[in-house]
């Protein structure tokens, strides 16, 4: 993973087959990011290590020519095996630090933080640790239904301070996020917004990114 890649998180594809209406993955997320999906993830809570592999090696080859990042969610084998630009963990998998050390200064790594307590923790995390922070969830939403009471745009807005006082890695709003929010939760200092079910479970994935991707072009400007 060497040379770690430009990414910009304005619109983050979190995958969940489960969702997908029974279309194909790979078809799913070329109609996502033909609409503005700037980068994805692929999360596979039951896959084998074997089908995870080969779904990861799918998307790559889908993704890399386009110059969008594909991130692993919790599997750092996996990142590493297919060469994928970066993982993503959560707060019970490895730690931040052993995660770096394994993917070494090339990779993009993103963190899930529930709390403002753990936010704290994870600025004080070294310099080039982390690359962004997925601030989950925003919103109560089915996707999730192990995560806390939620950040609020409340919460969403005290956790952009923080950072811009501290670190300022970028934050990713996830959870409960789609048109009629989408807006809101830029205003409040998303730097992104992570969808699932909003582009998985949409009749028409590309109108469905595309329209989100418009509401990061007008609050970008």
């Amino acid at each position: 993973m060497a040379g770690r890649p430009a990414f910009d998180p304005a619109l983050y594809l979190v995958t969940d087959r489960t969702l997908c209406l029974g279309r194909p993955l790979p078809e799913l997320v070329a109609a996502a990011v033909a609409g503005g999906v700037s980068l994805v993830q692929l999360r596979e809570k039951t896959a084998s290590t074997r089908e995870f592999v080969e779904l990861g090696r799918a998307l790559l080859a889908l993704l890399k020519p386009l110059g969008v990042p594909l991130i692993i969610n919790d599997r750092l084998d996996v990142a590493l095996a297919i060469g994928a630009q970066g993982a993503h963990l959560g707060q019970n998998d490895m730690p931040v630090v052993e995660a770096r050390a394994m993917l070494g200064p090339g990779a993009i790594l993103g963190l899930s933080l529930e709390t403002m307590d753990q936010l704290h923790e994870a600025e004080a995390l070294p310099k080039g640790a982390v690359d962004y922070y997925g601030l989950s969830p925003i919103f109560q939403t089915p996707t999730k239904t192990d995560a806390g009471p939620g950040w609020g745009l409340a919460g969403l807005g005290q956790a952009r301070a923080e950072v811009d006082a501290g670190t300022k890695r970028q934050l990713v709003a996830i959870g409960g996020i789609g048109p009629g929010n989408a807006a809101s939760v830029l205003r409040c200092g998303a730097h992104g917004l992570a969808v699932v079910s909003a582009i998985c479970s949409a009749p028409d994935p590309e109108a469905a990114s595309r329209a989100l991707r418009e509401f990061v072009g007008r609050e970008r400007g």
